[in-house]
């Protein structure tokens, strides 16, 4: 199996692969993760805010929520912003959720032409880990969602965490195939015994605790194989439960 990292949308060539996860750990695909695991029916992503609403007014009102973020913070006249603390059983329960967030939805437009596309973060690493094992695919492209469009340390770290994950369980061989995965499991060695540290040190953590109070978010964010849900494109744009 054939491994690649992507520090963002815009370093990924233009390809189709049999395999794209995408990585936003603070907070995009930690929310989607949390939604599905609590019921959520769909994600439906947007990197355009208006595509959103519109497509948002065409699902019936009870059964829809506009979930926006920009720079941290929930965009108003949206239901809810990006924290996968937010996401409860009780609010999501049964409901497609519209989404646009700063840098997530971004990475998950740039590869939705792959044969198979996951979301990923820190909770799910494992669950997204087997069921790439499970498919026997050549070529596995990792992105992550940075920052505006630039490097971040955290989703750099769970890069590195899914492809150690990969290298000790796979009964057929891995190959790194660029030095920006060779540095990500690097990062990981580095920091894997101290995760809430490593996202409170990087700058997209720093920022957003200069939003306010985010400890919770962190903590549910640095949380280690802890979920079973993978996230799993179904339909252009559309993620659902696996």
């Amino acid at each position: 199996m054939n491994l690649t990292y992507y520090h963002v949308a815009k370093d990924v060539p233009e390809i189709s692969p049999d395999i794209a996860v995408v990585i936003d750990v603070l907070r995009a695909t930690t929310t989607i993760s949390w939604a599905l695991k609590n019921g959520a029916d769909s994600i439906q992503v947007f990197a355009d805010l208006d595509l959103l609403k519109e497509s948002a007014t065409k699902w019936q009102a009870e059964k829809r929520l506009m979930l926006g973020e920009r720079g941290g913070k929930k965009i108003e006249g949206f239901d809810l912003g990006n924290s996968p603390l937010s996401v409860t059983k009780k609010v999501v329960n049964g409901k497609r959720l519209f989404m646009s967030t700063t840098n997530g939805t971004k990475s998950l437009q740039k590869v939705q032409n792959a044969k198979h596309l996951f979301a990923m973060c820190l909770p799910n690493r494992k669950a997204v880990a087997e069921k790439i094992i499970s498919l026997k695919n050549k070529n596995v492209l990792i992105l992550g969602s940075g920052w505006e469009g630039s490097y971040s340390l955290e989703d750099s770290l769970a890069a590195g965490a899914l492809a150690s994950y990969l290298e000790q369980n796979c009964d057929f061989e891995i190959n790194i195939l660029n030095d920006e995965l060779q540095a990500a499991l690097a990062l990981w060695d580095l920091w894997k015994n101290d995760i809430l540290k490593c996202l409170k040190t990087a700058t997209h953590g720093k920022r957003l605790t200069s939003l306010g109070d985010y400890e919770d978010d962190f903590k549910c964010c640095s949380k280690l194989d802890c979920l079973d849900i993978v996230p799993a494109q179904v339909e252009r744009g559309v993620i659902r439960a696996s």
